[in-house]
């Protein structure tokens, strides 16, 4: 049987607004903001030998095909480390190297004709390629480089630079090309540079300064850069103490169409291992954003850079860290996917095989929420 009930009309304005209210609700609820939680630290051995290599230089990372891909920041030995992760209950519970793949040939133009200053690395799962990013060695006038490799270091193909990265007066030594990333669509990658050009802006420091670095996007159809954007650099966070103080993005991570993960690396010398001030940023591009491919001199130009929103200061997990230190991370990956669903991040630190100091090989372990 069909009780009757009361009836009320509702007019269409009124319906209307409650179709527009539960399409912000919905639409709000999808493009809710991300953030990012620790997980885990994961201290490498210090002094490692893997096949009479040291491990360390661990300036870049990637994780595809199940494995971890570190690219060591050796230009008397380029070469990548390939090893297997094991995570539980998300903590890193290993790290197993199981191979080293070099990334000379001295029969090869490439190679002998660049110096291969390792800052970053991807996978293509795809084409099971590596793509690569070299500062080269500005002092000794060897341009920045982009290529890809097989998965056992032969070469494959080199990409063209854009002139603004190869005039030896506008750029910096070891502060050109620092971070690489695989598009969210796959059809290309982006190039982050770690400093501005010269002709770009200042140096980050402590007082404030505009400083400019350019994220260039490569096409995998036309192997050329076609689009590029601007990012602006915080300043330096402390007062000297010494006479380095400096601010760079050191790696990149493309995680949605519209926007990247942003990894700036401050350091100051004069307070020891605590010198390092490390921020995670997401990066989003707007409809004003503009592209400065073909821009020269960002001093005189007019244009609108990535809006930036902070994800983490590691200042706030030093308590969590082996002794308070937060060390140079340089590299930034998408790891597994967590048990509760949830992708991970993984954040490496280059430990410059210790040549300054004591370093660590650190490895960090976030949740993306």
């Amino acid at each position: 049987m069909i009780k009757r009930t009361n009836i009320r009309f509702i007019n269409t304005k009124t319906v209307a607004a409650l179709f527009a209210a539960v399409f912000i609700f919905f639409g709000c609820k999808s493009n809710t903001p991300i953030s990012v939680s620790f997980l885990d630290e994961y201290i490498i051995k210090d002094s490692l030998l893997f096949n009479d290599f040291i491990v360390g230089g661990l300036s870049g990372l990637n994780y595809a095909n199940n494995k971890l891909y570190f690219v060591v920041d050796d230009a008397k030995n380029p070469r990548v480390l390939e090893a297997n992760l094991i995570l539980n209950n998300n903590k890193i519970k290993s790290i197993d190297f199981t191979k080293i793949i070099t990334i000379q040939d001295s029969t090869n133009a490439f190679y002998k004709n660049n110096v291969l200053d390792l800052e970053d690395i991807f996978v293509d799962e795809n084409t099971q390629e590596m793509v690569l990013i070299s500062e080269g060695s500005i002092n000794y006038k060897y341009v920045p480089s982009v290529f890809k490799t097989n998965l056992e270091g032969k070469f494959a193909q080199q990409f063209t630079v854009p002139k603004h990265f190869t005039n030896f007066n506008n750029i910096k030594h070891n502060g050109v090309f620092e971070g690489v990333s695989k598009s969210i669509d796959n059809k290309g990658f982006w190039v982050a540079m770690e400093s501005p050009l010269k002709s770009d802006g200042e140096e980050p420091t402590f007082t404030k300064t505009t400083s400019p670095i350019r994220i260039t996007y490569y096409s995998n159809s036309t192997n050329s850069a076609e689009k590029q954007y601007t990012y602006l650099l915080d300043s330096v966070t402390m007062p000297p103490k010494g006479n380095v103080n400096l601010n760079g993005v050191t790696a990149i991570l493309q995680h949605k169409k519209d926007a990247f993960l942003i990894l700036e690396r401050g350091y100051q010398s004069g307070y020891g291992p605590y010198g390092n001030t490390i921020r995670l940023y997401e990066a989003i591009i707007s409809k004003n954003t503009k592209n400065t491919l073909w821009l020269h001199d960002l001093k005189d130009e007019r244009y609108q850079p990535l809006k930036k929103r902070l994800l983490l200061d590691f200042n706030t997990i030093k308590s969590q860290l082996t002794e308070g230190i937060i060390d140079n991370l340089e590299g930034i990956s998408y790891g597994p996917t967590l048990e509760n669903g949830n992708a991970s991040l993984l954040l490496i630190a280059d430990d410059n095989f210790q040549v300054y100091g004591k370093q660590l090989n650190q490895l960090i372990l976030l949740e993306i929420k």
